[in-house]
């Protein structure tokens, strides 16, 4: 059996108080490799940070750069990238330190490209590039030009833009060829499935009419395909099991007239090899010109700690005013007699969200209910929203009965479409 990890650290930490960092660092190094072998990461990135900051103090830096990349690999292997990406980035103070020029260049590509794939694992790449643009200023430029892991990042960047897998079968290619660590390998397999999901996955969106006026709801459906992702994921070249698939945010732009009224419940499994319909509800509050959906952004998580956005172009809404109708009613304004005069009201309200222009009112009344007062046609200009028209008829009843009042409304909308709309109201009058 090999010696105590433990004991190993605590004689580390004497030696180091002691002064003696070799011999320190050497204690911290041993110790971070026995936890390693017995799968306890955070103790072993403790031992091999420990050991850097030990080999710190005699200036020997291409150890120092070997220890913190072991204290990455241990985070990547507990699947703390976050914490990696920032142990990679740590590590670039010291690459200035080394001797030579071409282990400048080699180890500030090899660590900023490692930190370049562990924020893109976790949907963050653009920053990772971003990184890696501004160590690029201190690499050779031919170097950098050549370096097969700038050559990994291009293709990687490639792929996704063109959503184009010939670029990631130029990575798998490369890969015998890096001298990568076990675990950098895999964080690397899985910013391929990243990238393969993203080229894989089908979309659609679906709407439930082709028009809709302001006062409708619109129901749109994302469909998400994802018969061609089933193999994929049970591929065994990533050489990590796949518990999980969910999204776990979607992201709607919408234009200004509107909003957003159900969305479903987050996350949502996703269903492989089958179609997923993801389901919104939108209300339109008024109109405007090119109102649209869209772009969606879809945010994507595989074992709950790799993520990524999935985006979806944004589509036209078919939106107009709604067509203007007029409220008709006839209201009694005394109890109506046979042989007597009573007054009659009618009201036209216009509830709707247009204006009714050119409005022209007919109330036609049967032989037996004689107009004693008053007009039964009505012309106006227009009806505003929320407008009304209201006059009084006196109607005399000449016999009991049951009968019809026939009301037919005329106008025209904004447009200039005309419309009519006919209504009839029983009218009874007893002994």
């Amino acid at each position: 059996m090999g010696k105590d990890p433990q004991e190993q650290f605590l004689k580390g930490k004497q030696l180091y108080k002691a002064r003696q960092f070799k011999k320190s660092g050497k204690k911290f190094h041993a110790a971070g490799m026995s936890f390693l072998e017995t799968g306890d990461y955070i103790q072993a990135k403790t031992g091999f940070i420990n050991a850097a900051n030990a080999f710190i103090e005699i200036e020997k830096y291409n150890t120092v750069l070997e220890m913190f990349r072991l204290a990455s690999e241990a985070s990547l292997l507990e699947e703390d990238y976050i914490e990696a990406n920032q142990i990679y980035k740590d590590s670039i103070d010291y690459i200035s330190k080394l001797k030579k020029n071409d282990d400048k260049n080699e180890n500030y590509i090899l660590f900023s490209v490692l930190s370049y794939l562990c924020l893109f694992i976790k949907a963050r790449q653009e920053e990772g590039l971003d990184y890696l643009k501004r160590i690029q200023k201190k690499v050779d430029t031919s170097y950098f030009k050549e370096s097969n892991l700038i050559r990994l990042v291009t293709d990687l960047t490639l792929a996704l833009r063109d959503k184009n897998q010939d670029h990631l079968e130029k990575v798998k290619d490369l890969i015998s060829n890096l001298k990568f660590k076990k675990a950098e390998i895999v964080l690397l397999k899985k910013v391929i499935l990243i990238i393969q999901s993203q080229i894989l996955l089908d979309s659609k969106l679906d709407l439930d009419k082709q028009e809709y006026t302001t006062n409708e709801s619109i129901n749109l459906t994302i469909n998400l395909s994802t018969t061609s992702l089933l193999n994929e994921f049970k591929n065994q070249f990533y050489e990590f099991d796949i518990e999980t698939f969910e999204i776990v945010k979607i992201s709607l732009e919408l234009s200004d007239n509107l909003s957003l009224n159900k969305k479903p419940n987050f996350p949502i499994k996703i269903n492989l090899g089958k179609n997923n319909p993801i389901e919104f509800l939108l209300k339109p509050h008024f109109q405007m010109d090119e109102p649209f959906i869209g772009p969606i952004h879809i945010t994507f998580n595989i074992n709950k700690n790799l993520f990524f956005v999935y985006k979806i172009e944004a589509i036209d809404i078919n939106l107009t005013s709604p067509l203007p109708t007029l409220d008709i009613s006839l209201k009694n304004l005394r109890p109506p007699l046979i042989g007597q005069s009573f007054p009659l009201q009618i009201q036209i309200q216009n509830n709707s969200e247009g204006e009714a222009l050119d409005v022209k009112i007919l109330v036609e009344f049967p032989e037996l209910l004689k107009v004693m007062r008053g007009t039964t046609e009505k012309q106006i200009y227009s009806l505003r929203k929320n407008e009304e028209l209201a006059w009084e008829l006196n109607i005399k009843p000449i016999e009991a009965g049951d009968y019809k009042i026939k009301v037919t409304a005329k106008f025209k909308d904004p447009d200039q479409n005309d419309i009519e709309d006919i209504k009839e109201f029983p009218f009874s009058i007893k002994l």
